[in-house]
């Protein structure tokens, strides 16, 4: 009852099932790993190179890292190119309307903007951790690749 957590209580709750799930899909199915102890949470942060150099850009920008130009920039160079934004309305971890708030202003024509699907779900941040909502998370992703395949009856 501390008050802040030394832990993420939602990671706590599910994590040891996500590791074991893996763990025997390595083993079993891919056959990988059998002398390996995987760690689920290891500290890299702390070599983990940060910077960024945006579309355009001679150097990393001296702020955080913001990839929104990236996707901007291959939208404009490839006016085609479909995204689509899945979120949880109950997301605790991101901010529901940052995604939106950061989609709307990608720096592209507006016209562009029509290429952006979103998707919303009765979940939290991790949407396929909740069974109903996996399940439509799976139907809209299918359909969006099937409704974005260039390739067809092949």
């Amino acid at each position: 009852m501390s008050k802040s957590a030394e832990y993420d209580p939602q990671s706590a709750s599910i994590s040891s099932a996500y590791v074991s799930a893996f763990n025997d899909y390595v083993r079993k199915s891919l056959h990988y790993g059998e002398d390996k102890v995987y760690k689920p949470e290891i500290s890299l942060f702390r070599y983990w190179d940060f910077h960024h150099t945006p579309p355009g850009e001679r150097e990393a920008a001296p702020q955080s890292m913001n990839v929104m130009p990236d996707l901007a920039n291959a939208m404009k160079y490839n006016p085609n190119l479909q995204v689509m934004l899945n979120g949880g309305y109950f997301d605790l971890a991101t901010p529901f309307f940052e995604g939106i708030y950061e989609m709307k202003h990608l720096p592209m024509p507006a016209k562009l903007q029509a290429n952006i699907q979103y998707k919303y779900y009765q979940s939290g941040h991790m949407v396929y951790a909740h069974e109903e909502s996996l399940k439509h998370l799976h139907d809209n992703v299918a359909a969006f690749i099937q409704q974005t395949d260039n390739v067809k009856g092949e």
